[in-house]
């Protein structure tokens, strides 16, 4: 691993540990000529994955355009960003699992629904306020029908 501080191409690893998630490994290395340390994170490299657009166009999987999603959509309200992260990884783990290497959008909006329909229900609502485009307010006020019953059901 490169010096970060000195270019110097030769570091040994100090210290190894795994993140919480237990998906990324941290290490702590020291540059052997200038003797700085510096940290490196070493994950898994998956093979891209692509969603598939509402109009057919393909772009790369990103788990960052998924968390600004739910991101927007908790704006204002008492998630914690674990929350989010934990759902972010959720999204992506389920997408990296299935048997494709591309996934229709509707499958992550699908997911990240049910996802936050568990954390924060105004968070839902605004998520598929935008995610199901409704078209006028009697199918927003089905929507939250939809939910009040689920609730009442519970």
């Amino acid at each position: 691993m490169k010096c970060f501080y000195c270019g110097c191409k030769d570091s040994r690893v100090v210290d190894s540990r795994m993140t919480e998630d237990g998906i990324v490994i941290r290490r702590r290395r020291e540059c052997e000529q200038c003797k700085k340390r510096f940290t490196t994170y070493e994950k898994i490299e998956f093979a891209p994955m692509y969603v598939i657009k509402n109009d057919n166009r393909r772009e790369e999987f990103s788990a960052e355009k998924v968390r600004n999603s739910i991101m927007k959509a908790c704006a204002k309200r008492p998630v914690p960003i674990a929350k989010v992260d934990q759902l972010v990884l959720s999204v992506e783990q389920e997408v990296n699992n299935s048997y494709s290497q591309e996934v229709p959008s509707k499958k992550i909006g699908e997911l990240v629904m049910n996802g936050l329909k568990s954390i924060d229900e105004v968070a839902y609502v605004r998520y598929a306020s935008v995610y199901r485009q409704f078209r006028d307010i009697n199918s927003f006020m089905d929507e939250l029908r939809s939910l009040l019953d689920e609730d009442s059901i519970q």
